[in-house]
């Protein structure tokens, strides 16, 4: 069926990565995509794949022109995947993440409401806060919302300004919490790309406090096709967890990282380990991530496919 998509924060990581994914899966429909080029966004991402989509440089956070643009083009759906993402920097400046990821949100939902379009919000599990190391507790999407950061704050924020939409207005919306993801393109601030980018400099690879912090990884491929089911089949008010089982420690990940690039270099066997070094703790740093998505298992028949192991491979590679 013909459908006009929007999907913001297109020349990102994410965003990219389902914006092509959508062109492929769906060749009828016109897809739309929205990205303000900030320093995270790169709109070679989507090179191979320009001439097939309506690219468009603007600000979610400048109301005027979302209006605008929604006024201009009849959207069935929009996907939103613009947001400031980096904790470090939210620490230093919150106030640009409070402008996009609330106001430009809010922005998008507002001109969504009034024209009708199905709303996916793709946020985080971050919103959920932290759980502690032995405690055998995982997030749920009935968990209540502790965030601990000024990012995850602006998530939650946004989060519960969709759900208030829905109670008030019956807007059209669905949420997704994703767990840390993984795979090309990601910018070099992210603690993948990042340790890749010091082990090719042979600089030192910064790890907060003792490494010990837990989180778990999904690949990109995998977080868009659960995208895609959400946004697709998710019913009008729902939240779905997207997750995984591969819940590693900092230090773990990052000595799986220098063990693969040992590997492809020909060093010996640990040899990029002497490059790690440990940095005085991340305020308000989360201790343990854990998600559990059999809701959207369950109810909309996803769930990740990928091999981490050989996914973290190619991803390696690909930054080489």
């Amino acid at each position: 069926m013909q459908k006009t998509i929007l999907i913001t924060g297109g020349a990102g990581f994410i965003g990219s990565h389902l914006v092509k994914y959508m062109v492929d899966k769906y060749p009828d429909y016109d897809i739309h995509v929205i990205d303000n080029l900030t320093y995270a966004t790169n709109k070679k991402n989507l090179d191979d794949y320009i001439e097939k989509i309506h690219f468009h440089e603007i600000d979610i956070s400048d109301k005027r022109f979302v209006d605008t643009f929604f006024e201009l083009n009849n959207f069935d759906g929009v996907i939103n995947c613009a947001a400031e993402t980096h904790v470090d920097n939210s620490i230093d400046s919150p106030e640009i993440f409070f402008s996009t990821n609330v106001m430009g949100t809010l922005n998008l939902v507002e001109a969504s409401l009034k024209h009708s379009c199905r709303f996916l919000q793709v946020s985080t599990d971050e919103v959920y806060g932290s759980l502690e190391f032995n405690d055998g507790r995982t997030f749920y999407e009935f968990t209540p919302f502790a965030p601990r950061s000024p990012y995850a704050s602006s998530k939650a924020a946004a989060d519960l300004m969709i759900i208030s939409f829905f109670n008030t207005y019956d807007l059209n919306a669905v949420i997704t919490h994703g767990t840390n993801t993984f795979g090309p393109h990601q910018y070099y601030e992210k603690l993948i790309p990042k340790t890749i980018s010091c082990l090719k400099n042979n600089e030192q690879i910064p790890l907060y406090g003792n490494g010990d912090n837990i989180r778990s990884w999904v690949h990109v491929d995998d977080h868009i096709t659960a995208l895609d089911k959400v946004f697709h089949s998710g019913k009008k008010g729902e939240r779905y967890n997207i997750g995984s089982s591969n819940e590693l420690t900092n230090l773990e990940l990052v000595k799986k990282i220098c063990n693969v690039y040992d590997s492809l270099k020909g060093n010996k066997a640990g040899a990029s380990h002497r490059l790690i070094t440990f940095v005085e703790d991340r305020l308000g740093h989360d201790l343990r991530y854990s998600i559990n998505y059999d809701k959207i298992s369950t109810k909309l028949r996803w769930k990740p496919e990928i091999n981490f192991i050989l996914a973290l491979n190619e991803t390696i590679k690909s930054y080489l």
